[in-house]
Order: C-alpha cells, then sequence, then structure tokens
C-alpha cells in the first residue's frame, strides 16, 4: 500500500513540472557578420504572411505609414562593434533596436536606444539615434517568410538587406578603414623588426588597398627574400610587376612561382602563373 502511494505521488509530482514544448510561429534568427575591423550582429523574428495582407494601407500586417518592430516579436536588435556610416550618418559602436516605417516607395529605418522596449510599446522618437530613407524595390516573387541578411560585402561597405511579401529594402552601411590600417601598417614597418609577414600584410594593403605599387613591390620582395619557397608570394609579385608595366620583372616572378609551386605541387598557383604568363 504504501509503495502505490508513493509511485503515485512521484506521478504527480513529475506531472507538476512537465511543460509542453511548441515551437514559435515567428521563429527567431541571429545573425553575426564580420564587417570592416569589428562585427555586425542582428537579431530578428521571422514572421510568415500566411494568407495575409502585407504592406497595404490599413494592412493586418506592417501597414504602410505606421511604426514597425521590423520583425516579429520582441524589437528587433542590432548591434556593432565598430563605428559605422549607416547612409551617411554616423553610428557609433553599441547596440539599437530597428524600427521601420514602410511607404509605397520609400521606407525610414530607424535606428533607435529604446533596448527595453517590447516591439513598438515603448517607443520615443526622441531615443531615435539615426534614420535613413530607403527605396523600396518590387520583387518578381512572393517571399512567405520575412528574411534579412547581409549582402554586397565588400572591405569598407556593405548593405543590410530585407526581403517579404513582394518587397525589398537595402540599407547601405560604410565604414572607413583604410587610414587605420596605414595607420598599422606604418607602426608595424617602423618597428627596429618586422617579421616577414607582416610585408606580405603590408604589400596586399598597398597593392589592394591604397593602390602604392611601389611600396606594394618593396614590401613583398622582402617577404619573397624571406620564404624563398613562398610561391604564392611571387604570385603577388608578378601581378604587382604586370600592373606595373614591368614584363620582365612578371615574367621572371611568374616562372619563379611555377617552378616554386610545381615543387611543392601545388597545381593551382601553377595554372595561375601560367594565366599570367600568357597576359604578359
Amino acid at each position: 500500500m504504501k509503495k502505490t502511494l508513493l509511485m503515485a505521488a512521484m506521478i504527480c509530482s513529475a506531472g507538476a513540472f512537465a511543460q509542453i514544448r511548441i515551437p514559435a510561429p515567428s521563429t527567431t534568427q541571429t545573425i553575426t557578420q564580420a564587417f570592416g575591423l569589428g562585427t555586425i550582429k542582428l537579431t530578428y523574428s521571422r514572421p510568415n504572411i500566411r494568407g495575409r495582407v502585407v504592406f497595404k494601407e490599413n494592412s493586418e500586417l506592417a501597414p504602410l505609414g505606421k511604426l514597425w518592430r521590423f520583425g516579429a516579436n520582441a524589437a528587433t536588435r542590432i548591434s556593432f562593434t565598430d563605428p559605422v556610416m549607416v547612409g551617411g550618418k554616423l553610428l557609433d559602436t553599441g547596440s539599437y533596436v530597428l524600427y521601420a516605417k514602410p511607404g509605397k516607395e520609400y521606407w525610414d529605418i530607424i535606428f533607435n536606444k529604446g533596448l527595453t522596449n517590447s516591439g513598438t510599446d515603448g517607443y520615443k522618437e526622441s531615443e531615435d539615434v539615426v534614420t535613413v530613407r530607403v527605396k523600396a524595390e518590387k520583387l518578381g516573387m512572393e517571399i512567405e517568410t520575412f528574411t534579412m541578411q547581409f549582402g554586397d560585402i565588400r572591405s569598407e561597405s556593405c548593405e543590410l538587406q530585407a526581403y517579404w511579401s513582394n518587397t525589398a529594402v537595402r540599407v547601405p552601411m560604410s565604414s572607413n578603414i583604410k587610414d587605420r590600417i596605414r595607420a598599422q601598417v606604418e607602426k608595424t614597418l617602423s618597428a627596429d623588426k618586422v617579421e616577414p609577414g607582416n610585408y606580405q600584410a603590408a604589400a596586399t594593403f598597398y597593392y589592394e588597398w591604397d593602390k602604392d605599387l611601389n611600396k606594394a613591390l618593396v614590401n613583398i620582395s622582402k617577404a619573397a627574400d624571406a620564404n624563398p619557397k613562398g610561391y604564392w608570394l611571387f604570385l603577388m609579385k608578378a601581378r604587382i610587376q604586370k600592373d606595373m608595366g614591368d614584363k620582365a620583372g612578371a615574367k621572371a616572378s611568374a616562372e619563379k612561382t611555377i617552378e616554386v609551386a610545381t615543387e611543392a605541387k601545388n597545381d593551382d598557383y601553377v595554372r595561375q602563373a601560367n594565366e599570367l604568363l600568357k597576359k604578359l
């Protein structure tokens, strides 16, 4: 009898703590994107249309001209570890909530300081930090699930892209990091001892960012001298010499690439060097 009562008590106790888990109708997504010298982190909820009307006057979802949480559930949040320019306006490091005001032709995208806001509840215009107006683009297809992503990512620019229903908006972002990289390069190269890898990094900066071919050649030559088996270094040197109009130098460096890459059994660099030779 005692055992029966004990088992019943255990079953009741377990039932009291049991929980039913059901997927949220609007799932949460977090995206972390490396950008410039920092990262951008975006967290938002993704509603589905499910036969409802979107982006119309007085529509059930995201009506035109009304403040929208730019997603579902909690307010959409975005954070930056490095300052960025958004639509030509400076946005400092830190976290913000994102809102949108959809329009027929343009949307206002709002970066706001109300981190404790629940959706649009608690929103204060006085806490807006940056508002940027972007064009609303019509898509040739229907997007059921609200989707945001970072796209067109380059060294100093990217876009925060949002897609839903038959509409897309793109928020341009940029980061001026060239001057900071140049300062790093110059400080590193002025040290009493420079690691060979830093010569390659400096050459990459001067070649791809600063377009200073003379400084790029000086630094890649030092990197190649320090690592005579570095076939990738000789290929970069060949490319710089080609762009400088030094065909003889480019030919010699490309042939050196083939020699060292063949020894290392790296067919890809052999192929690239041969392609460069054909262009001389």
